[in-house]
């Protein structure tokens, strides 16, 4: 069974196309999103990748994040007609298992949708004001002006917002691998619930609970293994970004069950790529 993968870039077309050389394979399909404001150029990529015609401006911790994994998606469903799963990874991802460990492992989860997901709450994941409050990531002075408004208005009101629908939130990371029937639903959910994708207009990180919440009520739910199977390091409790993992944490990867590991920087992360190259190679032969 094939299996796709969708890699957003922004930057460094080496680290990147080593990616993508790292998961050439005749099963595997793969996909990249470059950020539009980016100056990577196209013809530069790799020729086993293809290219998401329709390029997204990305922001960090704005609804174009989303915005740009569900042009990307739609492409796909559109060309590939057949796989099994979709994995969303970044250009600063690379993978701990060769192709065709990878395989199997996909294989032996083939009934399952992988997906680091809680519920948003007191007794879950405490990240409620992200969308209990009017979030604007990178819009103008006016549209910031007008959410520190409405949240004044909310705070005097004592009121808090709510996602529409009814839909309870759920969250967690946005790297995930998902069926493609999963995948085929979400879409439709989607498009059925355009408000949705309007409250996430004005939500901190929705890429963190868009797909997740739509997952979680769809008939897919009760696949959903909550895990994404990524190695990371977050620095501190509430930190933005993950830290970019080095050669000094080469033993604690090799340790993890993970398939992929993040952030990698071509430079930062020279020494441990050196070391993860042969290892994964080896872990081929054995």
């Amino acid at each position: 069974m094939k299996q796709a993968f969708l890699i957003q870039a922004h930057k460094d077309m080496d680290q990147l196309n080593a990616l993508v050389a790292q998961l050439a394979d005749p099963d595997f399909l793969v996909y990249v999103h470059l950020d539009r404001k980016c100056a990577l150029d196209p013809a530069r990529l790799h020729p086993a990748a293809r290219l998401i015609q329709q390029r997204v401006e990305v922001r960090w911790g704005s609804f174009s994040q989303v915005e740009a994994t569900l042009v990307s998606l739609r492409q796909i469903l559109a060309e590939a007609p057949d796989f099994d799963k979709l994995l969303f990874l970044s250009a600063q991802d690379f993978p701990l298992l060769p192709n065709s460990l990878l395989k199997r492992e996909l294989e032996r989860m083939r009934e399952r949708e992988l997906i680091e997901t809680a519920p948003i709450g007191p007794d879950g994941w405490k990240v409620a004001h992200r969308y209990q409050y009017f979030h604007r990531e990178g819009g103008s002075r006016l549209e910031r002006l007008a959410c520190g408004l409405a949240n004044r208005t909310l705070r005097l009101l004592k009121r808090t917002r709510r996602l529409p629908h009814g839909l309870a939130p759920h969250g967690g990371s946005s790297w995930w691998a998902l069926s493609r029937p999963c995948l085929v639903e979400v879409l439709r959910l989607a498009d059925s619930h355009p408000e949705l994708a309007r409250f996430c207009r004005t939500v901190q990180c929705p890429d963190e609970l868009f797909f997740q919440t739509l997952v979680m009520h769809s008939s897919f739910a009760g696949r959903v293994l909550p895990e994404n199977f990524r190695y990371i390091q977050w620095p501190e409790q509430g930190a933005r970004n993950p830290k970019i993992l080095d050669e000094a944490d080469f033993e604690r990867i090799r340790a993890s069950r993970a398939h992929f590991c993040r952030k990698l920087d071509s430079r930062a992360s020279a020494g441990l790529l050196a070391r993860l190259v042969p290892w994964k190679e080896s872990r081929a032969a054995a």
